[in-house]
């Protein structure tokens, strides 16, 4: 489904590139997920793509407060009956996170443009939220070892730095200790189009 047929806000030719091969992953990694958290959902893209393909789950969208207003719009107009209201989420704020557990965790672009005191909150908030046997997945660019895995992605962490200093591409090994942290463990790292990798993990 492409949200352009009910509205352009906050619309990302990004998230119309790499839905479908995200979906294909999730299919597999969600299929006895009840109930999915996804963190930054920004315009509801990869909501409103993944949920009619899970049906058997609900998917709880969130984001900053700024971007509520056009999230909520964007998923009203989707009209998709397993897809929940959008919450407002601050990964930094304890009082914002849901009382829900979830046995499902999804974001993707974000850490790389979240400063990395707000990577380390969202790993410790999100623990209060998991259920048992949760599983997480993260979407986006990874350096290995300091290296990026390409020129593109050492010129994306230079544009990202140049817009905010405090972003950048996050290192796999500091981002997987963090997970580790709150009992996850590392199921799969795959390796995505344009230099991004989905990475799994279950609790």
């Amino acid at each position: 489904m492409l949200l352009t047929e009910f509205n352009t806000l906050n619309f990302s030719p990004s998230c119309e590139r790499n839905k479908q091969v995200i979906a294909e992953q999730l299919l597999c990694h969600f299929k006895s997920s009840i109930a999915v958290l996804e963190i930054a959902s920004f315009s509801g893209q990869h909501a409103a793509h993944f949920a009619p393909l899970l049906p058997h789950l609900s998917w709880q969208p969130s984001d900053l407060a700024e971007h509520i207003t056009a999230l909520t719009e964007n998923i009203a107009l989707a009209n998709i009956n397993n897809i929940d209201t959008p919450i407002a989420l601050d990964v930094s704020n304890t009082n914002l996170w849901p009382e829900h557990q979830y046995d499902g965790i999804f974001s993707a672009n974000s850490l790389h443009i979240m400063s990395w005191a707000h990577v380390e909150y969202f790993f410790k908030n999100l623990q209060p939220c998991l259920a048992e046997n949760a599983v997480l997945c993260i979407y986006g660019p990874f350096k290995y070892h300091g290296e990026f895995t390409s020129r593109s992605n050492a010129n994306f962490d230079l544009w990202l730095k140049d817009r905010d200093k405090v972003s950048g591409v996050r290192d796999f090994e500091a981002v997987n200790k963090l997970a580790g942290n709150i009992g996850f463990t590392l199921q799969q790292d795959i390796s995505m189009p344009a230099n991004n990798q989905l990475l799994i993990w279950q609790r």
